[in-house]
């Protein structure tokens, strides 16, 4: 099981957990999900729902990944297989994003 803490404008609005391959979890921070100040991430993950679940890597979050020849040289310089998608958005979504998301690892 893998972790990242989804941020909106440097306010943790939730985790985003891989099970698996096949098994992915959104879930709102409690704070976050019952500030009426703070918006959704996102229109798919709406705050009338605090928990989301997929068989693959939300397409909210594969969007924030890079493509084609980009891809390739971020995962030959990071190590990072080409198909571990969660392991490239945990290595390339930490700063300088299109948005006011970003994904970090957890905090200790």
């Amino acid at each position: 099981m893998r972790q990242l803490a989804v941020y909106r404008n440097n306010i943790l609005a939730g985790i985003l957990t891989e099970e698996s391959r096949q098994d992915y979890h959104f879930k709102y921070e409690d704070n976050y999900f019952l500030s009426s100040d703070c918006q959704p991430i996102s229109l798919t993950f709406p705050k009338i729902q605090q928990v989301f679940q997929s068989t693959f890597l939300f397409p909210f979050f594969y969007n924030m990944l890079s493509e084609g020849v980009n891809r390739k040289l971020q995962c030959l310089l990071l190590k990072i297989d080409e198909n571990d998608n969660f392991g490239l958005l945990a290595k390339t979504s930490q700063f300088d994003t299109i948005g006011a998301i970003t994904v970090r690892p957890l905090p200790l």
